[in-house]
């Protein structure tokens, strides 16, 4: 059920009127519905709860603060792919053990924070990586807890830029070669090898190829078991996808995907963990912008936006669906003409839909742009010396902008002019 309805004409996340937050706040500004973020998020922990599974949310869909403690107070871990994400978790109140640090790139100074910290485990994604990792934790005087990461080479058959289980992909060690880097684990002196790791891609809209790479995970740990290697836990990776659109497909069912992972992992003496991040926060999220201006082309018609795509660059980037609608609730008899949404960046491609059918809206007047909670305003930039957009959380009748809109002076105290200049 939809946390963004009309009341009395009026789009509403819970029981706020979007026109209000607006008022207030200023536009564009994302607002994001705990209430929907603490319901995806119970999905999978009821799913999961007779798997011995912990559901470590991957903070790198919306690492806002305030989503990350809501999060934390409902028991659940955290998915960190660098040393920033670490201090988020950590700054919420979030345990070191209820962390994996996973990325393909960790530096010395990211795994000596990690180390600090006591993350749950490591997901290494290669040899060198590996003899960095016992390096570092030997100058220390630690053990670094580790799983080795496998690229199982399955097509997640998703976007090609959100696809990371394929050989040609930069993650994870390839399955062939996984048993020797594991046997390598075993006997450096400063790491403990715990399990294995992967990570087939974001946005997967079936549970194939779940199955196809749980497979070859269960016979890999078989294997490594069979050579008297011992294997304990099990990150399995990330979460289903979520519609952006009507015409999308049902997303796979949660609870069918927890017994999927039982069945094929069947294993009491397996910890599990799962990284969902989008499926979680994706569509608890929208992003409220005003219209700057409608204006006559050649041969078709663009409303402007002030949002632009430094706010939301999943359309530029990936060619990405989002569905927009206006915050005044249209008549039923309103006429719809096709128009290109857009924003004001220096770009042709910032274009959020193409000869999308909407009302007449005119300069002022409100839309929202749908299931903008997950890798919007992660992703935004100040492009254009745009300064970022406010974020502003819902929960029933209350709201709080917890992040505010950056002031341009604050923005330029950043930087410096050499006086040589």
């Amino acid at each position: 059920m939809s946390v963004f309805n009309y009341i009395d004409g009026e789009l509403h996340a819970d029981a706020v009127a979007v026109k209000s937050i607006a008022a207030s706040v200023g536009t564009p500004v994302y607002i994001y519905s705990a209430t929907r973020i603490a319901s995806n998020f119970r999905r999978y922990r009821d799913a999961f709860e007779n798997a011995n599974c912990t559901i470590c949310y991957s903070i790198k869909a919306n690492s806002n603060l305030a989503v990350l403690r809501l999060l934390n107070r409902l028991g659940a871990g955290f998915d960190a792919v660098s040393g920033g994400e670490i201090h988020r978790a950590l700054s919420v109140g979030a345990p070191g053990g209820m962390i994996v640090f996973s990325g393909v790139g960790k530096t010395r100074p990211e795994m000596e924070l990690a180390l600090a910290a006591g993350v749950r485990h490591f997901n290494v994604e290669s040899v060198q990586e590996l003899l960095r990792l016992n390096e570092v934790s030997g100058g220390m005087g630690k053990i670094a807890r580790v799983a080795v990461r496998v690229n199982p080479d399955v097509d997640a058959r998703t976007h090609t830029k959100v696809s990371t289980g394929r050989a040609e992909d930069k993650f994870g060690v390839p399955i062939a070669a996984a048993r020797s880097v594991y046997e390598r684990a075993t006997e450096l002196p400063n790491v403990d090898c715990v399990g294995l790791a992967m990570h087939i891609g974001s946005q997967i809209m079936s549970l194939e190829p779940f199955l196809l790479a749980l497979r070859k995970l269960a016979g890999l740990v078989r294997e490594l078991r069979a050579a008297g290697l011992r294997v304990r836990s099990l990150d399995v990776g990330g979460g289903v996808g979520i519609r952006y659109s009507p015409d999308d497909p049902e997303p796979p069912d949660v609870g069918e995907y927890a017994r999927m992972v039982r069945r094929e992992l069947d294993d009491p003496q397996l910890e599990l963990e799962l990284e969902p991040g989008r499926s979680i926060v994706g569509n608890a999220g929208i992003l409220a912008s005003s219209v700057v201006l409608r204006k006559e082309g050649a041969g078709r018609d663009f409303l402007v936006l002030d949002a632009a795509m430094n706010d939301l660059v999943r359309p530029a980037m990936y060619g990405a669906h989002h569905d927009i609608v206006p915050v005044s609730e249209p008549c039923r008899d309103s006429a719809i003409a096709p128009i290109d949404v857009v924003g004001p960046v220096c770009e042709s491609g910032d274009r959020f839909a193409a000869q999308r059918l909407l009302p007449k809206l005119e300069e002022g007047e409100l839309v929202v742009i749908k299931t903008a909670g997950a890798y919007c305003a992660a992703m935004a930039s100040e492009y254009n010396s745009r300064p970022l957009a406010p974020e502003v959380l819902v929960s029933g009748s209350r709201w709080a902008v917890v992040r505010r809109r950056p002031r341009m002076k604050e923005s330029l105290a950043l930087e410096s002019v050499p006086e040589w200049t």
